[in-house]
């Protein structure tokens, strides 16, 4: 297998402290070898070694790829007229879903399988490499099978989410859908997904049902990631770090025993600035977070309702502007931060042994991600080693 040398790197990311300066490892003037799919080497432009071929980078700016740990592609419908209701004054809250549980539910494979394929390929032009997705609008065994099923030919990282919502057809009856959720639908379920999640909040699940799903999900093999704290106060930190769940994800809401519960655990709290963005809800303080010693990782959420975004950057740029990050916290937290809310050391950094992930910006800093808002600074992509942007 050739090796390939890209050098003229003006700067470069590995988060990696012990490879470059500060937390993110940053190498100016910077070169790398990559050998096959991997990264062999990182380093000063000067210290290159020699490589069956070279790359110029025409001195642009070069970034692990993202990481997007939260989102939910596999969906059909459209949901403009809730957003543009939203907009004019009426506030989010859980049972916009259905909407989009009918609308899925309706759709073939096929038609599920191109939208899907659509913001892939949206999100890799925008610098995302690795991303994970969850089923949850079809809640049906069928459906819910079907949707992992689908994601799974896409990605490794498939969540099982047949607790989004208590679906309509089980209104009067929560307690019968969360013995589906734990019974026949995770069997059906669990061959295609690697993680289990439930949305723990007020007019979804509750405490005491979350625990049972996330429980019967590690007894097939899955491991836990939990919607929490989105829209108020409640069990969902306590429930994840519990049950060393991978991450939390929204965190908005926290009191300081949820924050110091985080903190002290190998649970991710996992922000995703889009969904306030689109619901002008109270933004998550990542400063808070932070400045505890919470891992923190930046997501999309993309889904039809509450967060119709695949752009990472953007997310970013939300981050810095209105949660209290610094740019530098934020692209590792979308970046290093991402791979840690999924439990992965082989993306996320720029290192020898990790997958050549990589991210070239038509900006001589990563800074330019949050200083130039909405601009289109992703130029080019290379996912496992191969130019695919």
């Amino acid at each position: 297998m050739s090796t390939t040398l890209i050098t003229n790197i003006g700067s470069l990311v590995t988060n990696d402290p012990t490879t470059g300066e500060g937390p993110l490892g940053l190498i100016e003037n910077a070169a790398l070898v990559l050998d096959g799919e991997t990264v062999a080497w990182a380093g000063p432009a000067a210290s290159a070694p020699a490589a069956d071929e070279a790359y110029d980078a025409a001195g642009r700016a070069a970034i692990p790829g993202f990481v997007d740990s939260h989102s939910h592609l596999v969906f059909a419908g459209d949901r403009t007229q809730e957003f543009n209701a939203r907009m004019s004054g009426r506030a989010y809250s859980a049972g916009g879903i259905r909407t989009t549980v009918a609308a899925t539910r309706a759709a073939t494979d096929e038609a599920l399988e191109a939208n899907l394929t659509r913001y892939l390929d949206e999100a890799l032009r925008q610098g995302t490499t690795t991303f994970e997705t969850k089923s949850g609008y079809g809640l049906t065994v069928e459906d819910e099978a079907r949707a992992l099923r689908i994601a799974a030919r896409h990605t490794e990282e498939v969540t099982y989410l047949g607790a989004h919502i208590v679906p309509p057809d089980y209104a009067d009856d929560p307690a019968a859908y969360v013995a589906l959720v734990t019974g026949e639908m995770l069997d059906a379920c669990a061959p295609y997904a690697r993680w289990v999640d439930v949305f723990c909040e007020k007019g979804a699940f509750d405490g005491d049902q979350a625990r049972a799903i996330l429980t019967a999900g590690k007894a097939k093999g899955l491991h836990p990631r939990v919607h929490a704290n989105q829209l108020g106060h409640g069990p969902g930190v306590q429930l994840a770090v519990e049950l060393d769940a991978a991450s939390a994800d929204h965190c908005t809401h926290l009191t300081d025993a949820d924050v110091d519960a985080l903190a002290n655990s190998a649970t991710v709290a996992t922000l995703l600035p889009g969904a306030e963005f689109s619901t002008r809800a109270e933004w998550p303080d990542a400063r808070r977070l932070l400045d505890a010693g919470a891992t923190v990782a930046l997501s999309t959420d993309c889904n039809p309702g509450s967060s119709f975004t695949s752009s990472v950057p953007f997310c970013i740029a939300l981050a810095v502007r209105d949660m209290g990050m610094t740019p530098d916290e934020a692209v590792w937290s979308a970046t290093a931060g991402g791979a840690a809310a999924l439990r992965r050391t082989d993306i996320g950094r720029i290192t020898p042994g990790a997958r050549a992930d990589l991210v070239f910006l038509d900006a001589p800093s990563h800074v330019h991600l949050a200083y130039r808002p909405g601009v289109p600074l992703v130029s080019e992509v290379w996912r496992q080693g191969k130019r695919c942007l």
